[in-house]
């Protein structure tokens, strides 16, 4: 009986351990995702007020622009683009 419940045990462990590493790689993904996006959105932000002599209008590079661009990546800079050419 003393190998059943030190096999039950074992396996219990070995299911909370794999609970527990799923639980801790979720957020780890989200945030690499997060980044990504806002690495991608800040060069997408720079190279259009590189060229921004050539179209005269610029998108500023501030906490709120870098925060859509961080969420929502390159939809948030086109976003970005098509507000700051239909209202200023």
């Amino acid at each position: 009986m003393e190998i059943v419940s030190t096999a039950v045990l074992v396996i219990g462990c070995a299911i909370a351990l794999y609970v527990l590493v799923k639980i801790l790689t979720a957020p780890i993904k989200w945030i690499f995702k997060f980044l990504l996006n806002a690495v991608t959105g800040f060069l997408l932000l720079f190279v259009a007020n590189l060229i921004r002599g050539f179209f005269n209008f610029a998108v500023t590079v501030n906490l709120i622009t870098c925060f859509i661009a961080g969420v929502f990546g390159i939809p948030g800079v086109i976003f970005l683009f098509v507000v700051t050419y239909l209202f200023l």
